[in-house]
Order: C-alpha cells, then sequence, then structure tokens
C-alpha cells in the first residue's frame, strides 16, 4: 500500500498562489493515477483535480478550472497543485488520493471509491 503525505498547505490572502506537493512512497507511483479532493467544514470531500499515470491528461473541477495546474514528477514520485487566485471559497483541506488499481482512467478519478488517501493539509484563504 502506497504512503501519501502532503505538505504546502497554511494560511493565504485571496488572491496569493500556493503550492500542495504530495509524496508517495511504499511503492512507485508512476503507474497509477493521482489527484486532489478537498474537505470543507460541515461539506463533502470534492473532486478537485486528477493527473494521469503518465502525465498527459488532466482534469479539474469546474470551480477551480484555469486557477489550478496540477503535475507530476514520476521520479521524484510526487504530484503538485499549483493553485493561483485564490478565494476564500478554495478553504478546506486538501487531500492527495491515488488509484488503488495501475493504470486508472483520469475520467473515473472523480469518484471517491478504490483509493488511497494522503492525511491532509490546511488551507485556509482569508478575505
Amino acid at each position: 500500500q502506497v504512503r501519501l503525505v502532503e505538505s504546502g498547505g497554511g494560511l493565504v490572502q485571496t488572491g496569493d498562489s500556493m503550492t500542495l506537493s504530495c509524496a508517495a512512497s511504499g511503492r512507485s507511483s508512476s503507474a497509477y493515477t493521482m489527484g486532489w479532493f478537498r474537505q470543507a467544514p460541515g461539506k463533502e470531500r470534492e473532486f478537485v483535480a486528477t493527473i494521469s499515470w503518465n502525465g498527459e491528461v488532466t482534469y479539474y473541477a469546474n470551480d477551480v478550472k484555469g486557477r489550478f495546474t496540477i503535475s507530476r514528477d514520476n521520479a521524484k514520485n510526487t504530484v503538485d497543485l499549483q493553485m493561483d487566485s485564490l478565494k476564500p471559497d478554495d478553504t478546506a483541506v486538501y487531500y492527495c488520493a491515488s488509484d488503488v488499481r495501475a493504470y486508472g482512467s483520469p475520467i473515473l478519478f472523480a469518484q471517491k471509491t478504490d483509493k488511497d488517501w494522503g492525511q491532509g493539509t490546511q488551507v485556509t484563504v482569508s478575505s
């Protein structure tokens, strides 16, 4: 089973940028579709972004499209989420996730089942 550790969260102001990183260990992440979810207080965990195992395909939730960019470095077993033009509505705990099956389709990644999860990192955007 893979271990996922997020870093890079914190407190920023509206309009600022922030980069979250996810480091995978325990197995190579290069064959697995990975991505990010987030959960705001009192809300369900929701899909944010995903990147295919080879980095060629990405998908984003509509409310982050154009502001967030997901990338991966398979040599380092890391996945990053660059977040620009942050808004108070982006405030949430952000979770890194990996498909449990190799070569999964990124189209299906938004489903919360069959995932390995990190512990989450808090992102707070003040107005």
